[in-house]
């Protein structure tokens, strides 16, 4: 391997985001323009004007975190943890209640939560990198690593927020596998993973119901599984390519948060199946670039970080596009880049501006021998070691 300085970000990156964060304020006004006919706003432009500021401090965001040196995150780790876990118990003491929900500061525009996806993130991946192969050993390893995302995900699912901790979960331990976890370890933490969402389950009527919807959402349109039906109807009178901007149907009918929750059925019914495509061709290419930025970082703590970063864009992407078509219980979480939200919007291009930092400095290596290996045989951490951090901080600070 051979250290390169690379002093330009990775503009397509930058690019294809860019590409995602304009369409979605086009389908924020389109799906939130008809709002004051039914009497929730008399601007026809309020959500098309909030989610442009939003978008404005999400690039101030972007800008500094592109430009703060990457392992300075490593140093913050800790901190920014601390000030998650905190911002997580103050929302549940004094946050708004909103559809059953305490998840919100404010009218419902800062939601902790997202804060303390990158937070947790940053976070974990400084805790694995500091374990190295230790990680394996289970008092160690996967008990520590179980007792920290608990906490994490018992705070969000307090609030309840059923979805972000989902996500938040399966960041986590695909962050925990290329770290070098064992196979049986990730088994034994599914098992139990599993065994604690069925008690979530059982124990909470708005988790059950949602996911009796989704089982049954061929039946009973008009019913309990309206929501599903009228999301899956919304592609299928989209067609190929869609009945134009803003000419959809679906989204005035209640009780969805188009601009927001569905905003991809959305995208359906006015862009069509080739609209789609465009959007999840999008999010594949990040997934490409943000995949390579990892497999050249420098040190196993920005190739965990930037892995961890990319993983919340897709699989939060895959779970919203999943709830709308109907290929998996619907969430109500957001559509990265896209959905109207001002903290998932800011917290998303922070996290952006994380990984282009990461890309300014890479080493140059082979990318099959970086990629995960799944072979007993190979007992090293799927990502280079990561206790690289400290010497490459002290050949810094030289």
């Amino acid at each position: 391997m051979r250290a390169s300085n690379k002093m330009t970000i990775d503009s397509s990156l930058l690019l294809a985001v860019v590409l995602l964060l304009t369409l979605g304020l086009l389908m924020v006004y389109s799906a939130s323009f008809h709002l004051p006919t039914v009497g929730m706003t008399d601007d026809p432009l309020h959500f098309l004007k909030r989610q442009t500021y939003w978008l404005v401090f999400g690039a101030v965001a972007l800008a500094v975190a592109a430009l703060v040196p990457y392992h300075l995150w490593f140093r913050l780790a800790t901190p920014l943890m601390g000030l998650g876990l905190l911002a997580l118990i103050a929302v549940l003491l004094l946050g708004t209640i909103t559809n059953n929900t305490r998840s919100w500061f404010g009218s419902g525009s800062i939601q902790p939560s997202e804060a303390a996806k990158l937070a947790f993130i940053i976070y974990i991946a400084a805790w694995l990198a500091s374990k190295g192969d230790k990680v394996r050993d289970l008092s160690l390893g996967l008990v520590p690593f179980s007792i920290i995302l608990g906490l994490v995900t018992g705070l969000i699912m307090l609030q309840p927020d059923r979805g972000t901790a989902m996500v938040v979960v399966a960041i986590a331990v695909t962050m925990f596998f290329v770290s070098g976890a064992e196979l049986l370890q990730l088994l034994v933490g599914t098992l139990i993973g599993g065994a604690a969402l069925a008690v979530v389950l059982l124990r909470s009527e708005l988790a059950l119901e949602r996911l009796l919807i989704w089982f049954r959402s061929d039946s009973d349109p008009l019913g309990a599984v309206f929501q599903v039906r009228a999301a899956v109807n919304a592609f299928a009178s989209g067609g190929l390519t869609g009945r134009g901007l803003g000419a959809g149907v679906q989204k005035f009918l209640p009780p969805f948060v188009h601009h927001s929750d569905t905003i991809f059925a959305v995208i359906g019914e006015e862009l069509g199946l080739l609209g789609c495509l465009v959007v999840i061709g999008l999010y594949l290419f990040i997934a490409y670039r943000g995949m390579m930025i990892s497999f050249h970082a420098p040190d196993g703590f920005s190739q965990l970080v930037a892995f961890g970063i990319t993983a919340w864009f897709i699989i939060q992407a895959m779970v919203h596009i999943g709830g709308n078509t109907g290929m998996v219980p619907f969430t109500g979480i957001t559509l990265p880049f896209i959905s109207y939200g001002g903290s998932s919007l800011t917290m998303c291009m922070a996290a952006v501006g994380v990984l282009l930092s990461i890309s300014r400095v890479t080493v140059e290596r082979n990318v099959l021998v970086a990629a995960f290996a799944l072979s007993r045989r190979n007992r090293r951490p799927r990502l280079s070691s990561a206790s690289r951090v400290r010497r490459v901080q002290r050949r810094r600070s030289r």
